[in-house]
């Protein structure tokens, strides 16, 4: 082994050294049961956050314009609360935001079927404590679906 390939390993993360080393990871979601491509598989991370960008947008115009009487700070307090009930309402009901329509996707659960009120409270919850948003596991989903039992999946 030179040093270049030894260096392109520890740069590419532990993951690269392990498949290079013959270790098979699969594809994100093949665990969950899920497909490889297409409507029904995980959710790519741009779409994701395009649509979490679309709602807190969306959430930001409506506490500025209607609730904080163009105070920012509490522009932005409202807006939390408004992504919560939005989240409630629309992945309760429909199993998508707003913001996730318009990218494409859909919250569903690990088995396939929809998210009762209290599972989409955690995963709002811990969503908009972000850091659990931030550790994602090899199907690319946050702790916040993990935690929930749930998966974002391509429409």
């Amino acid at each position: 082994m030179d040093n270049r390939q030894a260096i392109g390993s520890w740069l590419s993360g532990p993951r690269a050294a392990a498949e290079e080393m013959g270790a098979d990871f699969g594809y994100r979601g093949q665990r969950l049961g899920l497909p490889q491509e297409g409507p029904g598989s995980v959710a790519p991370l741009g779409r994701r956050f395009g649509a979490l960008f679309i709602d807190w947008a969306g959430c930001m115009l409506i506490a500025y314009g209607l609730l904080a009487r163009g105070d920012q700070q509490a522009a932005g307090n409202w807006a939390l609360g408004i992504f919560l009930v939005l989240s409630l309402l629309t992945v309760t009901a429909v199993g998508s935001t707003p913001g996730k329509r318009l990218c494409g996707l859909r919250v569903i659960a690990e088995n396939g079927g929809r998210l009762g009120i209290g599972r989409v409270l955690l995963r709002t919850v811990l969503l908009l404590l972000v850091i659990p948003a931030l550790v994602w596991d090899r199907d690319s989903r946050g702790l916040h679906d993990r935690l929930s039992r749930s998966v974002q999946v391509r429409i």
